[in-house]
């Protein structure tokens, strides 16, 4: 498998960052005495020469995501070295100096971050930080790099059906999702102060805070990192812009065939600008109109909508990429192809998503 190359102008490198917020236990697992995320970090380079190359995955990870997402998504059962997957990011190079803009990314529920690696080395080729970040016992698995008492080393998602169909549950993921990025910009905010940290005591590589902008954040996010990041933005005053991929803006019904409440961004729309992005496939549509349209329609011309035509909801992520190589290898049949990121030639898709979420942060985060 393979990712498509970013096209910015400058090398990208890649940490990853194991942080703790004690102030709070964990939501899913209750032996967990704190609040875990794993990030990692993708920032424009000063010099890779020589340095090898990151892959999407770890090996440990690697093993879940083709038995959990496998069966989730419909991917083959076997024939795909899900660990073997190259970035295009170098391990700790050294940063291109400067103070960059600085991007978080939320995946959707129940996937791990990794699945937005293509979009994130594509920003960061482009002059940005991008952080993106696992929500633990919501993402599908992701690894720690020290044990904790309640848990295993690798940690399993908690989501047995669509979290959607669950009001309580969902509102518990995008509770959770919400504080996660707040937590987040708060390290942002300590290590471009000059105090990096990682939980785990592992070194910080010290250009970290000098490349953070702090005064120019934004956020971005597919499905329920949709809905975390326009709520994060609608709550926190650091986040200048948002761009949500199919994320509902409204709470899971109580009941089959009932409405859930707007969330309040939808409610009274949004301060600061917004960018809805949208499939034709995505079978919620119908259900996540009412929401779009409100928020649309209160939001002072702040929010903006774009539709990605002959695609389905994962051409938000590396799936986009990836199904097709899947088809041609034989792999995947068509309809599973289709219902995971639709019909659309990832030579068309990839390159559209990441022109309006470059374009849109570029105009929003200039400074």
């Amino acid at each position: 498998m393979t990712l498509p190359a970013p096209t910015g102008p400058y090398p990208t490198g890649v940490t990853t960052l194991y942080l703790v917020d004690r102030s709070r236990r964990d939501p899913w697992t209750p032996g967990i005495p704190v609040r875990e995320l794993m990030v990692t970090v993708f920032y424009p380079a000063r010099d890779v020469r020589g340095r090898p190359v990151a892959r999407q995955m770890t090996r440990a990870a690697a093993r879940l995501f083709g038995a959990i997402d496998a069966s989730v998504h419909r991917l083959p059962p076997s024939g795909v070295d899900w660990a073997a997957t190259a970035t295009h990011s170098h391990p700790d190079a050294p940063a291109r100096a400067g103070r960059w803009p600085v991007l978080l990314y939320s995946p959707g529920g129940g996937d791990p971050r990794t699945l937005g690696t293509g979009l994130a080395e594509e920003l960061a080729s482009h002059g940005r930080v991008v952080l993106t970040v696992d929500h633990p016992g919501d993402t599908s698995e992701v690894e720690f790099p020290v044990p904790m008492r309640g848990r295993k080393r690798v940690r399993e998602t908690v989501f047995r059906t669509d979290p959607r169909l669950d009001a309580r549950q969902f509102r518990t993921m995008i509770d959770t999702r919400v504080a996660d990025l707040r937590f987040v910009l708060d390290q942002v905010a300590e290590a471009a102060a000059g105090r990096p940290a990682d939980a785990a005591g592992r070194p910080v590589p010290r250009w970290l805070g000098r490349a953070l902008d702090p005064c120019r954040v934004g956020l971005y996010g597919h499905s329920a990192g949709g809905t975390a990041v326009a709520l994060a933005m609608d709550e926190d005053r650091r986040v200048a812009a948002a761009v949500t991929m199919e994320g509902f803006l409204d709470e899971a019904p109580e009941a089959p065939g009932r409405e859930g409440p707007l969330f309040p961004v939808a409610r009274h729309g949004t301060d600061r600008p917004l960018l809805l992005l949208g499939t034709d496939g995505f079978p919620g549509r119908k259900d996540m109109e009412r929401a779009w349209s409100a928020v649309l329609a209160r939001s002072r011309g702040l929010a903006r909508r774009v539709e990605v035509e002959d695609a389905a909801h994962w051409v938000f992520t590396d799936y986009a990429a990836m199904a097709p190589q899947l088809q041609e290898a034989g792999l995947m049949p068509a309809a599973d192809r289709l219902a995971l990121v639709g019909g659309v030639a990832p030579a068309v898709s990839v390159p559209a998503v990441r022109h309006h979420v470059r374009a849109f942060f570029a105009r929003h985060l200039a400074g």
